[in-house]
């Protein structure tokens, strides 16, 4: 193949860049065509169809993988709990951000929306609550979990079955652990195979998202859209960027050069469990981080690190009061931080989940529900900034987490 023909130079672009193609030729289709692009959906979905067939094996594999490979109990439950404390933290830290630029924006002031107290308490009481979302942790039926993706009940099981796997002794669990690493390996390497196709797929998605939403349904809630992504923006170049500076006491440049490839599938797949094969692949091969850090943290992060979720939380909250003309209490942004920190351990790593979460905390501190399907319609596009958040945010613990641990490897993550 000649390099300097359109395919030789197509054949030797880096991932993310292809992808990046393939998302702004995406755009301009569809806001050319119209609802006619919805015809490139099919390749978008088969993209995401692939991605959802590694999900879950892959979470499996790697967490068994992930906790049989540090053989220390005792470190095991250090880097967990290091993990979450790092996890509520960013999240509590997120929705704060979100409420204080929605106060700032204004962004549903001069809407004088009416309430509608009979759907408002209808939709309340079919909010899922955050005993059940805890109690549904744990599986009745490990075979049931796997087969119906349930990835916090997987990670549950994974977990259990990984600190029994070390508790029996190397001898016993021998076997076990070979296998489990073989299928790992096998699920990375055709995880490499199916981010191939990323480009075409987003492509895909790009443009049915495009000619289906449009400006017409972006412009009326633009500040909701830039209040959301001026938030995502400040919390990856400021927040965690100074995490890495000021904790890690890393150069937080490689970081940013190291998370391109899986902001790209996050932000077009808006999904943190389908994004985990690229999160997985850029932590361990562009950042240093071991084998055993990213394959426990990393699917542990895709399920209850949600930090866009809360901070997209934070601003649709506020939205819907201001709309409403609902004057909140300090109590009741007390509320919405804890609220949104504790939901976002039961939000699933799929698209459209902070939707469904969001409800938990409106009808917490008493905002009406239907304020729902206002930001219903830009859901997606608000989807693409939180899920970004989420991947960036998973990425930053685990080599937090690898850096206080010694399993970071400076070689990879200082590399030009």
């Amino acid at each position: 193949m000649n390099l300097h023909t359109p395919l030789g130079l197509w054949s030797r672009m880096v991932l993310w860049k292809k992808i990046g193609i393939g998302m702004v030729l995406g755009i301009i289709v569809g806001a050319l065509m119209g609802p006619d692009a919805a015809i490139f959906k099919p390749i978008g979905s088969l993209f995401i169809n692939a991605i959802k067939m590694l999900i879950v094996p892959l979470v499996f594999c790697s967490l068994i993988v992930g906790i049989t490979s540090m053989k220390d109990t005792r470190k095991m439950g250090r880097i967990g709990g290091k993990a979450i404390v790092l996890y509520m933290v960013t999240t509590a830290i997120a929705i704060a951000i979100g409420l204080g630029l929605s106060a700032i924006i204004q962004p549903g002031a001069g809407l004088n929306m009416a309430v509608d107290p009979a759907k408002s308490a209808q939709a309340a009481k079919d909010a899922p609550t955050l005993i059940h979302t805890l109690l549904n942790m744990v599986p009745k039926n490990p075979i049931n979990a796997l087969a119906a993706g349930n990835i916090l009940q997987i990670i549950v099981f994974a977990l259990g079955l990984g600190i029994s796997l070390v508790l029996i002794g190397e001898e016993k669990s021998a076997p076990a652990v070979k296998l489990f690493n073989s299928l790992a390996e096998a699920m990375y390497k055709l995880t490499e195979i199916v981010m191939k196709l990323a480009p075409y797929g987003i492509f895909g998605l790009m443009a049915w998202v495009s000619g289906k939403y449009g400006m017409d349904v972006l412009w009326p809630l633009i500040k909701v859209i830039g209040a959301v992504y001026i938030g995502a923006l400040l919390h990856v170049l400021i927040f965690y960027s100074g995490m890495l500076t000021f904790v890690g006491r890393l150069n937080p440049m490689r970081y940013l050069k190291a998370i391109r490839n899986p902001a790209a599938v996050s932000f077009t797949t808006s999904s943190s469990s389908g994004t985990l094969p690229a999160t997985i692949k850029a932590s361990r091969e562009e950042m240093g981080v071991s084998e055993g850090v990213s394959g426990f943290v990393l699917p542990l992060g895709a399920t209850i690190n949600m930090d866009g979720t809360a901070l997209y939380q934070g601003v649709c909250a506020l939205f819907i009061a201001q709309a409403f003309g609902i004057d909140l209490s300090m109590a009741d942004y007390a509320t919405i931080i804890l609220t949104a920190t504790l939901a976002s351990i039961g939000t699933a790593g799929v698209p459209g989940a902070g939707l469904i979460m969001l409800s938990l905390v409106l009808s917490t501190v008493g905002l009406p529900i239907e304020g729902l399907a206002i930001v219903a319609g830009i859901d997606r596009i608000l989807d693409m900034a939180r899920t970004t958040i989420n991947v960036c945010g998973d990425m930053m613990v685990a080599v937090l987490i690898a850096k206080s641990e010694k399993e970071l490897d400076h070689d990879v993550y200082n590399k030009a």
